[in-house]
């Protein structure tokens, strides 16, 4: 893998990508993998580990044992120079809470990412068990906070995720979360402002910006709203939408970010609202103040208004102050 202050380019000409390709790839410690390598290290691409809009990902190990994710991308397609860009730019990303990728396949029309493997699968497969106590919870928060943040912030190229969810939050044996498939990533550069539409709507239904929906200008600030709708899902347990009972004669869908809201700002009464809202997983074993903290910080990133949301860096500067503080 590439030093993190490496360069990043995404302006290659098609001409230089076609002509110098492999070497750039070979530059940013990208090996070059056959179809037939792959197929082999998945006997046959049996055993599926997830899947997504972009592709379905298999587990593999690999000619030198290491236990790799094979990622079969739904871009036949696309074309090879297009492809190599994009992987090139993605493999120079280096940082602990980005999945790192290992290499790539681009034969015919088979269009592959080879990654590491990571042993506990996504957060979303994770959220209904009793190992993620709070403490869990909240680094989950933080490592995710600080992944998004370099990709806004800290490497040249201003990369947008455009999905983040459950689902695209890895974790490694201990826990500690890395952010996963940026098959719909929007790469900018940083001082393009004007270079912020997209041609159609990405991303998860839920976890979607309302730039989105009313076709306004794209900026990092979707990740920070998903983001945000990630935090309230794994601090509740709740999915993004949630049948809400209030008394026996009240039943009414609404959204996750609705109800918490109206719980935060319900009865003045109330000594600790955060234990109507956090996990019944987690009820009794956790950090109150700790879990209250993220739970504002994620309505804060989940505002209707892009301006009044944070940046990535900002929460993580907010998580990391109240991380050793005891309440």
């Amino acid at each position: 893998m590439a030093n993190r202050d490496q360069p990043v380019n995404g302006r290659l000409s098609k001409l230089s990508l076609l002509d110098t390709g492999d070497l750039i790839l070979t530059d940013a410690g990208l090996r070059k993998f056959t179809y037939a390598e792959l197929k082999k290290a998945t006997k046959g691409f049996t055993e599926e580990i997830g899947r997504g809009a972009g592709g379905i990902v298999y587990r593999g190990v690999l000619s030198d044992n290491r236990v790799a994710a094979v990622k079969r991308l739904n871009v036949a397609n696309q074309g090879e120079d297009i492809f190599l860009a994009e992987v090139s730019i993605i493999g120079r990303l280096n940082h602990m809470h980005l999945i790192e990728m290992w290499g790539y396949c681009a034969q015919g029309k088979h269009r592959l990412l080879v990654s590491e493997y990571m042993e506990h699968g996504s957060l979303a497969q994770n959220l209904a068990s009793y190992s993620l106590d709070w403490k869990k919870r909240f680094e989950i928060a933080l490592g995710t906070a600080k992944g998004l943040a370099y990709l806004h912030e800290e490497c040249l190229e201003w990369v947008l995720h455009c999905d983040v969810k459950p689902e695209n939050i890895l974790l490694d044996s201990d826990y500690q979360p890395k952010v996963a498939d940026f098959g719909l990533s929007k790469l900018q550069n940083r001082g393009d402002s004007s270079n912020s539409t997209f041609s159609r709507m990405r991303g998860t239904r839920g976890y979607m910006a309302p730039e989105w929906v009313f076709n306004l200008p794209v900026t990092s600030k979707v990740d920070v709203y998903s983001y945000g709708i990630v935090v309230l899902v794994m601090v509740t347990g709740k999915s993004t939408q949630i049948h809400a009972v209030d008394d026996a004669a009240d039943r009414e869908r609404k959204s996750l970010v609705t109800w918490v809201r109206e719980k935060k700002n319900g009865e003045a009464t109330k000594t600790c609202w955060i234990e109507d809202v956090i996990d019944p997983i987690m009820e009794g074993r956790c950090d109150m103040g700790k879990m209250e903290m993220l739970v504002s910080v994620a309505l804060q990133c989940v505002e209707e208004d892009k301006n009044a949301r944070p940046t990535m860096s900002q929460v993580v500067d907010i998580l990391h102050h109240h991380k050793d503080t005891r309440h």
